[in-house]
């Protein structure tokens, strides 16, 4: 999870276009012949932008867009910490 790069997904694509590519992604994941490296590199990039939605959803509710990024970075690190 890097916050610039959710930061600038947030920023530069709507809700659909994160979607459709998150869906890219976990297909890509699903190839037989789809190195680890691959793999985790793709991982990296759903994480972030998952991360990139969720900001997108706590703006649209009305929580300010640096409010929303440091919640959710602050949840996840909280969650790793467990």
């Amino acid at each position: 999870m890097k916050i610039p790069v959710i930061r600038q997904f947030f920023q530069t694509t709507t809700p659909e276009q994160l979607e459709a590519t998150l869906e890219v992604l976990e297909a890509f994941c699903e190839f037989r012949g789809v190195s680890e490296t691959d793999v985790d590199v793709a991982g990296e990039m759903i994480t972030n932008i998952c991360g990139a939605l969720e900001v997108h959803q706590l703006v649209k509710d009305g929580t300010p867009e640096r409010d929303a990024l440091n919640a959710f970075g602050q949840r996840v690190m909280g969650s790793i910490d467990r």
